[in-house]
């Protein structure tokens, strides 16, 4: 035999020896056949193993593969066979199941029983597992007690004494499933995309954000609104779904900046046509410096009375404590920059003519005002309709008039009109509760209403005819 024929031999003789794999271990291999309960997977030389066919059949019962096709799966066993697994130890039975799953590192389903100081006691099938409290989430839980009664998937970090001691983490499960869906979330982070995220924590400037995949930006709080938010707890919470745009990707460092007023209107976009110099308007003191008052004309939109407008006092900055911050007063129009985006003011004296005639910078919206408005965006909770630069109000899914299980996105497309009633506005413009539901409503009433009158008025016409027959017939006798 030659040299060539003999390295053929060999190579042909380790090719028939079945392959050895460990648990854990992940591997392709081709379906060969399709049995009632399993598929059998052929691996590699003589090496067959087998696969629940559940794993292979997606939601709704049908069977996703066929002979032939090749599929990737993590070894589950190698005791009686080579067993695999594609969706991990759902419903775990036996303890071999739970050892099986711990060392081939798989997740497997628990559910919720009690919580305690330490931790939340678990049911797997017929074991009891303990999760400590730091690993029932990747976030804080402000209220242990959510969890209890709740299914989730688990990873098992120990197991010891033939399962006595089971020491799960569900932290871990969605820290892998975070990890698998990074790379696709990332790459729909670009500048301008507007993605749905979830408020991670709230700190002194700005909220941090998770998109998904344990991808976080920052929504400072100069981004949240166009009103200057005093805090940004006063606009966000921990745990609140929210709507953000993209609004730059630092390559280099990786950090994400988000914004919340950008999905709403610019209300200096209407400046030029609401504002003119000379004009006297109602406004807010916001805060006050050394050189002048800033002053809320409308949510979005601040003025500067410079600190030479203001009357002498005597003394050294002595017009400061007569504007102090929270006060409410009447504004000429000095000056008007667009381009800076700035707005010179100066006091009206109270009292004047000039004061009492001053126009607030929006008509205030009294409940029962029917307007129309167009959708900006969707939160679980409802629905923000703009209705004018700076103003934007909550249609709470309550008032939508839809069906508890009905497509809130579907039925309100973003950029729609939408005819909707007040129900609440305070006078600063910044809280406006709106509802449709109401507008059905108020017009059944009115023609409710009109028909009550108009059947009042037929009903008072055929007295005056009967009444009028009467005397006649009285007359001639």
């Amino acid at each position: 035999m030659s040299e060539h024929e003999e390295d053929f031999a060999t190579l042909f003789e380790a090719s028939v020896k079945a392959r050895r794999f460990e648990q854990g271990q992940t591997i392709e291999g081709t379906i060969v056949a399709i049995g009632a309960e399993v598929a059998f997977v052929s691996v590699g030389g003589k090496s067959e193993a087998q696969i629940d066919l559940a794993e292979l059949k997606d939601e709704a019962g049908n069977l996703e593969v066929s002979i032939g096709d090749r599929i990737q799966a993590v070894v589950l066993s190698t005791g009686d066979g080579i067993t695999l697994s594609r969706k991990g130890v759902r419903n775990a039975a036996t303890q071999r199941e739970l050892e099986n799953a711990f060392r081939a590192g798989l997740a497997v389903d628990g559910r919720v029983e009690n919580v305690n100081k330490g931790g939340y006691e678990v049911r797997i099938a017929r074991e009891r597992a303990f999760c400590p409290l730091s690993q029932i989430d990747i976030v804080r839980t402000a209220d242990p007690a959510v969890h209890v009664g709740k299914t989730y998937m688990f990873r098992i970090l120990e197991y010891r004494d033939g399962g006595k001691s089971i020491v799960i983490s569900r932290r871990k499960q969605l820290e892998a499933e975070q990890q698998a869906s990074a790379d696709a979330v990332r790459q729909s982070i670009v500048p301008d995309a507007v993605l749905p995220g979830r408020v991670v924590s709230v700190l002194d400037y700005g909220a941090f954000v998770d998109l998904g995949g344990g991808i976080q930006g920052l929504l400072h709080v100069s981004d949240m609104s166009w009103s200057r938010a005093t805090t940004p707890g006063a606009v966000v919470a921990a745990g609140d779904q929210i709507t953000v745009k993209v609004l730059r990707v630092d390559e280099g460092t990786g950090k994400i900046s988000l914004g919340l007023k950008q999905l709403q209107g610019d209300p200096w976009s209407a400046v030029g046509t609401t504002y003119t110099v000379g004009q006297v308007r109602s406004g807010r003191v916001t805060r006050v410096t050394d050189f002048g008052a800033f002053v809320e004309l409308e949510p979005g939109i601040e003025a500067l009375a410079h600190a030479s407008t203001f009357p002498p006092s005597g003394r050294k900055g002595g017009w400061a404590a007569s504007i102090p911050v929270g006060t409410t007063a009447a504004f000429e129009i000095l000056s008007v920059d667009l381009a800076q985006k700035r707005i010179g003011v100066a006091l009206v004296e109270e009292g004047s003519s000039r004061a009492a005639a001053a126009t607030a910078s929006q008509n205030v919206l009294a409940p029962g005002t029917i307007v129309v408005g167009k959708v900006e965006r969707h939160e679980r909770f409802g629905v923000f309709v703009f209705l004018s630069p700076g103003r934007t109000g909550l249609m709470p899914f309550s008032e939508t008039g839809l069906d508890r299980d009905a497509d809130l996105v579907k039925a309100f497309p973003i950029g729609s009109e939408v005819e909707v009633a007040v129900l609440e506005a305070d006078a600063s413009g910044r809280r406006i509760r709106l509802s449709r539901k109401a507008v059905a409503q108020q017009r059944e009433q009115a023609q409710l209403r009109e028909y009550a009158e108009r059947s009042d008025a037929t009903s008072a016409k055929s007295m005056g005819s009967l009444a009028d027959k009467l005397r006649d017939a009285l007359k001639g006798r």
